[in-house]
């Protein structure tokens, strides 16, 4: 039995920067998005196959992109023509359906984050393998053993949240602890990081 779990749920700078991960829309990569090789499915064969109705639904159920629909009419006018095969191509067709250039600093994270992350999530199952480990969480842990879990986008935190509050755990964090005005400063991407922690009691 284990005395604490932690799960970190982000993703690394290394992959961030691997191209062979095709993660990032800062820099053209081989549209990929898969964390691990063995997968059969990336994000390439999502935006080429998909349907125009599934590629909107992925978009706003992963990435809660309200703009879902208009960036999935734009990705499926455009494979019309030719596949998509870069994330450099990718970004750019987002940037254009939503009128925005990847440059501009109006909006707060570039126009294709949302995008990005609801096919990573997509590609890599990972609402499914997070929902996982917390069902299987409570069988694993000792007697007052601990786990804690470091969510970064709503989608997760909403998971970790419902689901300390129902399964036979008590919950040691009423609100999430959020990283300080500090550690932001030094660490940027600590800023959505949220950490929730419960406790398993006989």
């Amino acid at each position: 039995k284990a005395d604490l779990i932690i799960a970190d749920l982000g993703i690394c700078s290394a992959q961030l920067l691997d191209a062979d991960k095709g993660l990032s829309f800062s820099e053209n990569m081989k549209l990929d998005m898969r964390l691990d090789n063995r997968l059969k499915t990336n994000a390439a064969d999502i935006v080429n196959d998909a349907d125009e109705k599934d590629l909107s639904d992925v978009i706003y159920n992963f990435g809660q992109e309200r703009a879902s629909r208009k960036i999935a009419r734009s990705i499926v006018q455009y494979r019309q023509s030719r596949p998509i095969i870069t994330t450099g191509q990718l970004s750019s067709i987002i940037c254009r359906a939503l009128k925005q250039s990847p440059t501009s600093r109006k909006p707060r994270i570039h126009p294709a984050t949302k995008t990005f992350q609801a096919l990573r999530i997509a590609v890599n199952g990972e609402l499914d393998s997070l929902k996982k480990l917390l069902s299987d969480a409570p069988d694993v842990l000792a007697e007052n053993g601990r786990i804690a879990v470091i969510s970064f986008h709503s989608l997760e935190d909403r998971i970790v949240k419902h689901y300390f509050r129902k399964a036979d755990l008590t919950v040691l964090t009423k609100k999430p602890v959020k990283a300080s005005t500090t550690e932001v400063a030094a660490n940027p991407r600590s800023r959505s990081a949220k950490l929730r922690v419960a406790i398993k009691r006989e």
